[in-house]
């Protein structure tokens, strides 16, 4: 009888761990990290628009590893007319959006994440509405970095963030817990 509990419980856990690499396989590709300078830039994403929809959003984590500040300053996209860095903010109960004029400060070892509800890019006067599953090719400026090229990965309208940032870390595969004794 222990035998046979040993043996089904070996099992479940085989099956088990099959789902989970199976999981981890099939899941969305995690967002491109790209490094400019003293930046990183990560889980760069945008909401998809309804048709005839002029502006769109996008969102993007901006970690800053060096020991100056830098200064988002806006950007470009053959997609939108202008790529403005916004800020939106309630104040006394009443919602406002405005673009930063001076652009957007990330402090040296700080993280700046720029999110739906607070700091974001504004795409103005679309050309094209963005759907689900399009990679948009964006370009931002920064005052020290430059130029920086990268995509932002269109998620479904309401999204609440980008779909390979289920607990915003890698897994390492070498630590893994050890199945290979198991009996099948």
């Amino acid at each position: 009888m222990q035998s046979q509990r040993t043996e089904t419980m070996s099992i479940t856990g085989a099956l088990a761990c099959a789902v989970m690499i199976w999981n981890l396989l099939a899941a969305p590709a995690r967002a491109e990290e790209v490094k400019a300078g003293d930046l990183v830039i990560t889980q760069a994403w945008s909401r998809a628009t309804p048709g005839g929809a002029k502006t769109g959003g996008g969102y993007l984590t901006i970690e800053n590893q060096g020991s100056a500040p830098d200064r988002l300053i806006g950007g470009s996209a053959e997609v939108a007319g202008s790529v403005q860095v916004h800020e939106m903010a309630v104040n006394n109960g009443v919602m406002t959006m405005r673009p930063l004029e001076n652009g957007l400060t990330i402090e040296p070892g700080k993280t700046v994440k720029l999110a739906p509800g607070g700091y974001h890019l504004m795409l103005q006067d679309l050309k094209s509405p963005l759907k689900k599953g399009d990679k948009v090719p964006l370009t931002l400026e920064f005052e020290k970095a430059g130029k920086v090229n990268l995509s932002l990965e269109v998620e479904g309208v309401g999204a609440p963030g980008p779909a390979g940032a289920m607990g915003g870390g890698k897994m390492d595969m070498k630590k893994m817990p050890d199945h290979s004794g198991m009996k099948m």
